[in-house]
């Protein structure tokens, strides 16, 4: 299996620290609203490689933070009058109904930065100690030159680096020794949530918050680092230098991004009103449509997003459904394969390895769809009710085996009566007129999850089937 690893720029063959195990680590929203299709890729993504690793035979420690507290969650809860907690809490509940939603494995944990506070000041005092970090007026910084690997994820120099922040001006951090040194513990705001410290109360900076919660939950050494491209940059290359600096050892073997999503070509961007976050395409699309969409190309390649795209992969996901519900229906013959079978078994098998090879040159799940469909329209053309029941299941169990590799799920959701959803619909909006939101969303998103989408109008509540 290989990995193309963004530390050395070129394609790896995996091998674990530990032998059958993977540690992997993957960076995880900021909470302080409905998680966006960008932030979507990563998880649809990381989680058909930890599929894949687990049908391989590994066990994975899949650790997945949310990051509950930042400069937008405070802007969200000064905003609403709550605290940040509440605005955070929500959020996670929310982003915990979106990936389910897109069939995303739960996490073998979902740290919170908030949850490792105290494992935040401990580390911050071993940089201290080993001369990496110093204190300034309740504000504690990274010496960045401190650490000779710097840039070395990025490819960035850091002397190139020094010229361009020259004429930058840095609001409150004036008194750093250098202008490349990034912030570890940052002292108390009027109107922020704080911890004590031993530098005063105050809140940890953000790229100790992930290295702290991969050392906490996976020890000082992982096998695999993941996210999106854009945190290449200063995120991972500041991890790094905070982790390495206290181990002495690396800090991750392998390094893994994912590529931009555009929009109909342009990026993604709520001031250009293309912006769309997973909660309004669930109310256009299934979202199995989405997952499968996002794998039809390959991960670390630029994704554009459009109206066409989706549909043309919900008819594509519905011809593999579609092949899975004859292939039940087909109850096969109770004999022993015959020549002709066996041999459709063999090209079963080398779909098989065509498959698996294209998982395994570095997750290509755009190629590995092709042999799904390659199988599909094997099945389509040689199966029929009076081939061998083993030839069936095998052909069946094979595409559903696959189709779970990439987090989809072909089994058909029951279809909801019509006069059900009238129901549905006059129940929520009872719920509604009593002021019972919970009771009213609860049954918007089983309506949801059924592919009902729900219009509300000035006639009334319209309806559609997704």
């Amino acid at each position: 299996m290989k990995i193309y690893n963004t530390l050395t720029r070129k394609k790896e063959e995996f091998v674990p620290l530990e032998e059958g195990k993977v540690k992997m680590y993957v960076c995880g929203p900021t909470v302080y609203n409905y998680i966006h299709i960008g932030n979507a890729r990563p998880m649809i993504v990381f989680d058909t490689v930890r599929r894949y690793m687990e049908y391989k035979g590994y066990d994975v420690n899949y650790v997945s933070n949310f990051t509950d507290i930042d400069d937008k969650i405070i802007k969200k809860a000064n905003e609403e009058g709550v605290d940040a907690s509440v605005i955070s809490e929500r959020f996670i509940k929310e982003a915990a109904h979106d990936m389910q939603s897109l069939n995303v494995k739960e996490a073998t944990a979902h740290p919170k930065a908030t949850e490792k506070i105290g494992s935040i000041v401990d580390m911050i005092e071993e940089l201290i100690q080993k001369e990496h970090a110093y204190e300034i007026d309740g504000t504690v910084y990274f010496k960045t030159r401190s650490f000779s690997d710097y840039g070395k994820l990025s490819k960035k120099n850091i002397d190139d680096l020094q010229a361009g922040h020259r004429e930058m001006a840095f609001a409150g951090e004036a008194d750093k020794k250098d202008v490349l040194d990034f912030v570890l513990w940052k002292p108390k705001k009027e109107g922020e949530p704080s911890w004590p410290s031993p530098w005063g109360e105050g809140r940890p900076g953000w790229h100790i918050e992930c290295s702290v919660m991969s050392r906490d939950y996976l020890g000082e050494q992982i096998d695999i680092h993941a996210g999106g491209e854009d945190l290449i940059f200063p995120h991972h290359e500041n991890e790094i230098a905070q982790s390495e600096s206290c181990s002495g050892a690396a800090f991750a073997k392998y390094w893994m991004h994912n590529g931009f999503l555009n929009i109909d070509n342009v990026k993604m961007s709520k001031s250009l009103g293309n912006f769309f976050t997973v909660r309004e395409i669930e109310e256009k699309y299934d979202l199995q449509i989405l997952r499968f969409f996002m794998l039809n190309a390959h991960y670390r390649s630029p994704l554009n997003f459009s109206a066409d795209l989706m549909e043309a992969s919900k008819n594509a996901l519905e011809r593999i459904l579609t092949a899975v519900d004859r292939l039940k229906e087909i109850d096969g013959q109770e004999c022993q394969v015959n020549a002709d079978e066996k041999e459709q078994l063999n090209i079963l098998q080398e779909l098989t390895e065509k498959f698996e090879e294209a998982m395994e040159d570095d997750f290509n799940t755009a190629d590995a769809i092709a042999a799904i469909f390659e199988i599909v329209k094997f099945a389509n053309i040689h199966v029929t009710e009076n081939s061998a029941k083993e030839l069936v299941e095998k052909i069946l169990n094979t595409i559903i085996s696959f189709c779970d590799i990439i987090g989809i799920i072909t089994d058909r959701r029951e279809e909801l009566l019509d006069t059900d959803i009238e129901g549905l619909i006059e129940e929520r909006q009872m719920a509604r007129k009593e002021k019972n939101f919970a009771r009213a969303d609860e049954i918007r998103n089983l309506l949801i999850e059924k592919g009902i989408i729900l219009e509300d109008t000035r006639e009334g509540v319209k309806w559609k089937r997704a």
